[in-house]
């Protein structure tokens, strides 16, 4: 399955972020990718882009 980039123009993060106000949760995230790092920062630029990152266990309810 291929993967949109998402730190590049025209990707993911820019298009998610753009959205009406809303909790946009990132959810198909390969296990290598550094968003997953905490701290790092990618993660920094996903979550200053108001996204969420989704992690093992995660419950989402209305």
């Amino acid at each position: 399955m291929g993967h949109m980039p998402l730190f590049e123009p025209g990707g993911t993060l820019k298009e998610l972020a753009a959205r009406a106000p809303a909790r946009r949760i990132l959810i198909h995230i390969n296990n290598s990718n550094p968003i997953l790092i905490e701290g790092s920062p990618e993660e920094a630029r996903v979550k200053a882009a108001g996204l969420d990152i989704a992690f093992d266990g995660m419950e989402v309810c209305p």
